[in-house]
């Protein structure tokens, strides 16, 4: 029996990141040797292992099935040999094994020296194509390692995507990269690389219309609503996932503009959270990000007009938002006013921001007991209204 640590743990040694979690590939062992020496058994048909906190894969081969991500039926013998094994997954970054007994490296396929070039390149042209989720998977490691993907790698996502692969995925992994994704500080690449190799158009298809989207030249020389949402994200590119995944979404809804309106959007916040919703039960997005992206878009409108709001209009807008985190909100609102090919003035982003934050404060700090007379109100039904009533007249005078 021979164990060697594999894939993750040893790309991210080269480099430089300490690594999140750490494998293993087992060779020349049965089931009933990992037992035996006290290794814990994770489900029952697949040879994987747990043992202090670390997982422990048998060698392994795969044989396609069918056509989903988890169709193979897997060959776990002990003359499995570590090369047959590395010769199954995905890219060469991720196919280097180490021996930790002898400290050196086994790389059959060049991965040390594409991990060098920061180039992403699949290990195997036969092997690749047999799991559609590797085209996503191939997006979301350029955005987390910052690689470049090889012409042929990329040839061969294009074709996966043409041949209708992507429909085979579940809605549940295709959120897991796009999350995956979200956690990394080059989101806007992902997109990009999705857009490129087609599975944009597939997976989003109403985010890949915003890149044929025109836009109004005078508020966003960016050409079209997708270079506007790119300069967006890579301005919230260390924020909050919940953050990005808004400012992806937050003008959706000018796909939407009827053709003699172009280029002019008006009212797009208002078509946006129906498209937003649409989408995110499509691919089973959680609801935090579902309705911190719905009513984030609905409101990035007024808060660009915060300063001019009426008392009423600033009272519904602070209502609305009061329940998710300021700072996330704050983040998302200067992507918007930000991510434009002409820089806007800091200071005019900074006023907002603070009456913003002013307004919030006061709002949530009014106590119905703060109405005069409180204790001599009947609270029937219309409480409410005057309570409403009552904190607009707050409001309005805090105004300056």
């Amino acid at each position: 029996m021979k164990i060697y640590e594999v894939g993750g743990c040893v790309r991210d040694k080269l480099l430089g990141r300490k690594p999140s979690d750490f494998d293993h590939v087992v060779v020349g062992a049965t089931t009933e040797d990992m037992l035996s020496l006290g290794f814990k058994q994770v489900g029952k048909n697949f040879p994987v292992f747990i043992k202090n906190g670390q997982e422990y894969a048998l060698a392994r081969k795969e044989i396609k099935t069918g056509n989903k991500h988890n169709d193979f039926k897997f060959i776990f013998t002990p003359d499995i040999t570590l090369q047959q094994d590395l010769e199954r997954r995905d890219f060469t970054c991720n196919a280097l094994a180490y021996d930790k007994e002898n400290n050196k490296i086994i790389d059959y396929h060049n991965g040390i020296e594409d991990i060098k070039n920061k180039v992403l390149r699949h290990v195997n042209s036969v092997h690749f194509p047999e799991d559609p989720l590797r085209v996503l998977r191939m997006c979301r490691f350029s955005a987390q390692l910052d690689f470049e993907i090889e012409p042929e790698t990329l040839s061969l996502a294009k074709t996966m995507v043409s041949k209708g692969t992507l429909a085979h995925l579940s809605a549940e992994r295709i959120w897991q990269e796009i999350y995956k994704a979200l956690n990394t500080s080059k989101f806007d690449k992902f997109i990009l690389s999705m857009r490129e190799c087609g599975a944009l158009r597939v997976i989003l298809p109403e985010i890949d219309e915003m890149f044929t989207t025109p836009e109004n030249p005078q508020t966003h020389p960016e050409g079209n609503v997708g270079a506007h949402t790119i300069l967006a994200i890579q301005h919230v590119a260390k924020c909050p996932p919940i953050v990005k995944f808004s400012s992806l979404m937050h003008d959706v809804g000018k796909t939407l503009t009827p053709k003699e309106q172009l280029p002019n959007h008006a009212g797009h916040e208002i078509t946006g959270p129906e498209l937003i919703n649409k989408i995110c039960l499509r691919l089973k997005v959680p609801n935090n990000f579902k309705e911190f992206a719905k009513t984030s878009c609905l409101y990035h409108d007024r808060f660009y007009h915060i300063l001019k709001l009426s008392p009423e209009d600033l009272y519904q807008t602070l209502f609305a938002l009061q329940k998710f985190n300021i700072d996330d909100l704050i983040y998302f609102f200067r992507s918007d006013y930000f991510g434009r090919a002409k820089q806007k003035p800091a200071e005019i982003q900074k006023e907002k921001e603070d009456f913003f934050k002013k307004m919030m404060n006061i709002l949530k700090n009014i106590k119905a007991s703060d109405i005069p007379n409180f204790e001599k109100i009947n609270k029937d039904a219309n409480f409410k209204e005057k309570l409403r009533e009552y904190k607009i007249q707050i409001l309005k005078e805090n105004i300056i």
